[in-house]
């Protein structure tokens, strides 16, 4: 994905459409949704096959916002939060999770009756993330 265009790491629009399609092969029971915790911060302007994007953590990106005095905007389609700021002359485009995506891959979870979620990229640490968790469902170890 990282030579990717510029956009949310897992939009929930595009979730739901999977999701849509799971439900119909695979038993429900068998289907845990698949949540990322980090972000991708593009140079612009974006080229297919030649622009990489850098993986960053969801405290990273927040931080490269306020180092850069930019405002993080939200898009609502695809519930996720982004902005645009300058480095030695290059804009890049920076895409990651917060509480608000995070919310909404949780009320996805609820909506379907999935039997949870697993993360890509747990050891990054973003307490909101777990905050949120935390109101919404009871967290176990598999296994358990």
């Amino acid at each position: 994905y990282t030579y990717g265009p510029p956009m949310a790491v897992a939009p929930i629009n595009m979730v739901r459409r999977v999701v849509d399609y799971a439900i119909t092969e695979i038993p429900l029971y068998k289907i845990s949704l698949g949540i990322p915790n980090y972000g991708y911060d593009w140079p612009l302007p974006y080229e297919r096959g030649v622009t990489r994007a850098e993986t960053v953590s969801n405290l990273e990106a927040v931080q490269i916002a306020i180092d850069n005095g930019s405002e993080i905007q939200f898009d609502e389609e695809a519930m996720s939060p982004f902005f645009r700021y300058w480095k030695y002359g290059v804009q890049h485009e920076v895409w990651f999770e917060d509480v608000r995506s995070y919310k909404a891959k949780f009320d996805l979870i609820k909506e379907y009756g999935l039997t949870g979620a697993g993360y890509w990229q747990i050891m990054q640490f973003f307490r909101a993330n777990w905050l949120a968790l935390s109101q919404m469902f009871v967290a176990r170890k598999v296994g358990d």
